[in-house]
């Protein structure tokens, strides 16, 4: 009796160490495996803090430049377009506003995307 309680006792013992040297610690006993998805947590908090950065430091200035940029191609084009003749009298040539029928819309001469401050169409004049 005595000699089976102490097999108990000592099987019992080596269980608690076994199982005390497989439970894992903060450092102690990494292998590379831990190293390595450590490495990545910690290269993931760096990346995504840099990205955060460029996106509420970066982004809006160069959003703010590209929208002046164009705003003034914007109004430099439309002070070309001033210093132009009138429509009425601008050339019209054989391949501009070609038509063959009539269009299912408006008065059957306008396109879809007409704009009568740019496009000119006369029906009636000879090229």
């Amino acid at each position: 009796m005595f000699t089976q309680r102490t097999l108990f006792r000592a099987a019992a013992q080596l269980r608690a160490q076994a199982q005390r040297r497989l439970a894992s610690t903060e450092h102690a006993g990494e292998n590379a495996f831990v190293r390595e998805r450590r490495h990545v947590k910690e290269h993931a908090k760096g990346t995504t803090e840099l990205w955060r950065k460029i996106s509420l430091y970066g982004i809006p200035p160069a959003l703010i430049l590209a929208s002046l940029n164009a705003y003034n191609l914007w109004n430099e084009h439309w002070e070309h377009w001033a210093h132009m003749p009138p429509l009425e009298e601008r050339v019209e040539y054989p391949y501009q506003n070609i038509r063959t029928r009539n269009f299912p819309w408006g008065d059957g001469d306008k396109t879809i995307f007409w704009n009568d401050e740019v496009n000119y169409h006369n029906k009636d004049k000879e090229t």
